[in-house]
């Protein structure tokens, strides 16, 4: 039986939902644009444009997502979907990936950036991204079901924390990750220390 209560309760519960695991019509409007590489040679390292500076990494086979800085927020755009590899010469690979390639782009920062990430999710079932090693707050780690709800099909997810901690890491789905991470969606993540060298 459908009463006031149940009915507002229920509509409260949905609007949760959606701002939760969406990013409103204003705030798309606002989303850095996602560098997408279709090739997967390596390229020189990225040279930081502006914030703090640190001495780049080379990624084999890969590149380093390029940022914008945002009001002195450290901003990324990740696009979770499927990507072809060519493995060797006429041997292609139908993977999983992040803007274009499999490892996705390693995301460099600085001890102490704030970071906000784009996630958009362009694959046919929900996906997260766990950030392996960081500390930040439980709503921000991607664990789907246990910390924040999937990120729908054709949906964006924000995720902000601070990166406190220097060291090379990965990043990850945690959603159906033996399959997701199995198709190749995962990449590294390095945060340089503040001081230079430790």
């Amino acid at each position: 039986m459908v009463n006031r209560r149940n009915f507002l309760s229920g509509a409260g519960a949905v609007t949760a939902a959606v701002s939760t695991s969406a990013v409103s019509t204003v705030a798309m409007a606002a989303l850095p644009e996602p560098v997408i590489q279709t090739r997967p040679d390596t390229l020189p390292p990225l040279q930081p444009p502006n914030g703090r500076p640190y001495r780049p990494v080379v990624t084999l086979n890969g590149w380093t997502c390029p940022w914008r800085m945002n009001n002195g927020v450290k901003e990324f755009h990740l696009v979770a979907e499927p990507v072809v590899r060519e493995m060797a010469p006429g041997f292609k690979a139908h993977l999983w990936g992040y803007n274009g390639q499999s490892p996705g782009p390693t995301i460099e920062v600085v001890e102490g950036d704030r970071v906000r990430i784009f996630v958009t999710n362009r694959l046919g079932e929900l996906t997260s991204i766990h950030w392996h090693g960081q500390r930040l707050p439980n709503g921000m780690d991607g664990v789907t079901g246990l910390n924040q709800p999937g990120i729908p099909p054709g949906k964006t997810f924000v995720y902000e924390f601070v990166a406190r901690r220097p060291g090379t890491f990965m990043y990850h789905p945690h959603a159906d990750e033996m399959v997701q991470m199995a198709m190749g969606m995962m990449g590294f993540w390095v945060t340089h220390p503040k001081a230079g060298t430790r």
